[in-house]
């Protein structure tokens, strides 16, 4: 194959080389996948390989990746979202050292889906934060409080976490790593400058009810792992001001669920799985406890499916007849296929009469933990390529074609036509064209 390489040789250091990928404008998540090589002969490193991420053409900023030495060929995964209106373009860049060597790049792919091992953005409230990774909270309160008051951080489903006590305009951060849970933040205080301002937009009036949508969220596009909706909540049943708006979605079957806060009338839900239905619904918030409201009527929808992760595997033989071959595979689910509906077709092709013959047939046994499929009606003696392909609405993944031979068969009668004789005194000498088809090597005939 072909790859990407800079000989670092003669070059002195701090000489530059650049290859842009083209700009990732879709709304979705990407995951950028490649194979790097930096290593000379000196165990010096030739230099140093940066990637950078481009936002809106902006400036180039800091390298989000980089190494200066490896050896051998080795693969990384790079996470990538984009959200619109912005666009992203990724920058592969070498930088010599003055030491000679290669430092090159293979098999680079732009995949339209999450990494299988880097952590990916999650949303929160208009911050994005790496799975796995921290994210910084910051609490501020306004007014004066007493020396020994405390301002508090909680993780949902974790018991709280004291930082430190605030002063006046006191505030407080902490790191705290995310992953599934969400975080709030509360004062132990009194506020003695402001304290019946907040009274009176804290207290609950029992006359008040918590407000509901009327009307469930409506749909603005769709992929195969987001969806974008408009909250549609002007019109509610209850009562206002509105201070929280909240999407929770779940899938229709199953108990899975999840609440994010939102603070615009537009929301992606992203890192959704491919063809699979959810139901989203509103939630608002007046002020004071209690002031939550029911979920609004869901919206019913379903994502897009993706394109396969990749074709079968493991393709073999399991018996091979003078007319018919049988052959298996790996079974495979829906982390491979990423659509509830596909198809798996059997393509083979061989020579007959002279001409190339190309078929597919469908292959039912999908689900069986032990997949087959025989294909009959072949001719014997003849190679035969065979591949499965794997398709859904979005694309399709092939797998490697295999060639098998069918056995040999009784052949065809010899033509009575070609048989041909003269007689001598004391013998007859006979000759005859073989016959049309051989279905193998003939070793003998008998008279």
């Amino acid at each position: 194959g072909s790859f990407m390489l800079v000989n670092t040789s003669g070059r002195f250091a701090g000489q530059k080389a650049h290859l842009l990928l083209p700009h990732l404008k879709e709304n979705d998540t990407h995951c950028i996948d490649f194979h790097y090589y930096v290593s000379s002969k000196s165990g010096s490193s030739p230099g140093t390989l940066n990637i950078y991420v481009k936002v809106n053409d902006g400036p180039i900023g800091n390298p989000i990746w980089n190494t200066s030495i490896t050896a051998t060929w080795n693969r990384a995964e790079l996470a990538i979202s984009t959200f619109w209106p912005n666009f992203y373009q990724v920058v592969f860049e070498v930088v010599t050292s003055g030491h000679p060597g290669y430092v090159a790049i293979d098999e680079v792919k732009v995949l339209g889906h999450p990494c299988t091992k880097t952590p990916h953005f999650l949303r929160l409230q208009s911050v994005e934060v790496n799975a796995g990774q921290f994210a910084t909270f910051q609490c501020t309160a306004n007014g004066g409080t007493e020396s020994g008051d405390r301002l508090w951080l909680q993780v949902i489903s974790f018991f709280p976490n004291a930082l430190r006590s605030g002063g006046r305009g006191g505030h407080s951060e902490r790191n705290v790593n995310m992953k599934n849970d969400r975080a709030v933040c509360f004062i132990n205080t009194r506020f003695y400058s402001t304290f019946e301002l907040l009274h009176s937009r804290c207290s609950v009036v029992e006359n008040d009810k918590p407000p509901v949508p009327i009307a469930p969220p409506q749909l603005s596009s769709v992929g195969a792992t987001y969806l974008w909706i408009q909250l549609n909540a002007n019109s509610i049943n209850g009562d206002g001001p509105i201070i929280q708006r909240e999407v929770e979605y779940r899938t229709s079957s199953g108990s899975w669920y999840d609440i994010q806060p939102v603070d615009s009338t537009s929301y992606k839900i992203g890192h959704l799985d491919p063809d699979t239905e959810y139901e989203i619904s509103v939630l608002l918030t007046r002020p004071g406890e209690g002031g939550t409201g029911s979920p609004g009527p869901a919206l019913k929808t379903r994502t897009k499916c993706a394109d396969p992760m990749r074709g079968p595997r493991k393709l073999e033989v399991v018996e091979i007849k003078s007319r018919q071959i049988t052959i298996c595979w790996e079974p495979f689910g829906y982390n491979v296929t990423r659509c509830h509906r596909y198809n798996l077709t059997v393509h083979y092709r061989y020579q007959a009469g002279g001409q190339e013959q190309v078929r597919e047939e469908v292959s039912w046994d999908t689900e069986s933990s032990h997949p087959q499929h025989t294909i009959t009606n072949l001719s014997p003696y003849t190679n035969v390529s065979i591949k499965l392909v794997l398709m859904n609405p979005e694309g399709r993944k092939e797998s490697q074609e295999l060639v098998v031979q069918t056995d040999e068969d009784v052949p065809s009668a010899v033509p009575l036509e070609s048989i041909q004789g003269s007689t001598f005194e004391e013998k007859i000498f006979l000759q005859w064209r073989e016959p049309v088809q051989t279905y193998g090597v003939i070793t003998l005939y008998e008279v």
